[in-house]
């Protein structure tokens, strides 16, 4: 995950609780991103836009633009420069609050809807 989402919430993500998650694939993964805010870190105020055209705005501090689409059933992301797509599982918790990221190594993120 060198360019992707974990990269940039490597230090603000908060652990993933212990719970249930339900994997999502194809055209679930658009549902639960498009249109929404992710929350990574509220006291850092660290989130993440997801717009439908592709576009999502990563915030910490200064707003950081890249794209994100869905590719075989996975999340997949693009921050310039680099020209690298990452791509990550997705799965959201049984109460639908959360959707936790994890990348081919295993490395997790979670964000929190913001609404």
């Amino acid at each position: 995950m060198r360019h992707g989402l974990a990269v940039m919430v490597c230090c603000a993500a908060a652990p993933a609780l212990a719970q249930d998650w339900r994997p999502l694939a194809g055209q679930d993964i658009a549902a639960a991103l498009a249109e929404r805010t992710l929350i990574y870190d509220p006291e850092l105020q660290v989130q993440q836009r997801f717009f439908a055209s592709g576009r999502t705005e990563y915030t910490f501090g200064n707003p950081r633009w890249g794209w994100w689409e869905v590719r075989d059933d996975a999340y997949c992301s693009l921050w310039p420069p680099s020209d690298e797509w990452e791509c990550f599982a997705l799965a959201l918790s049984a109460d639908g609050r959360s959707v936790r990221f994890t990348g081919a190594a295993g490395d997790e993120t979670v964000g929190d809807y913001s609404e």
